[in-house]
């Protein structure tokens, strides 16, 4: 869907390329051919082609919030992982003992 959009979109702009740089043309033409031709009719093509997408992301987001919320299992029983707090058993770097 998108490439056809950037193709209407560069075509769009070489039609109002050639309206500003054509000897009867200007550039407030070449602007509102690039508007009217290109960014207002695709604008509304890419909103209608979105449509459905939105409307299955606002249905998901209403189904999660009707489910109700379970909580993870390491905040009801803080050591599940059976693991200590501290850092790994594969320590990257050495500890060094100060001598005195």
């Amino acid at each position: 869907m998108y490439l056809i959009v950037i193709a209407w979109l560069y075509v769009t702009l070489l039609m109002g390329l050639a309206e500003a740089f054509s000897s009867q043309g200007t550039v407030l033409g070449a602007v509102v051919t690039f508007v009217m031709y290109g960014v207002l009719p695709m604008s509304l093509v890419v909103y209608l082609m979105g449509t459905p997408l939105r409307r299955k992301a606002i249905r998901k987001a209403a189904e999660e919030a009707q489910q109700p919320m379970a909580q993870p299992e390491s905040v009801s029983e803080p050591n599940a992982g059976g693991h200590s707090a501290g850092l790994s058993e594969e320590a990257t770097v050495a500890p060094v003992r100060k001598i005195d």
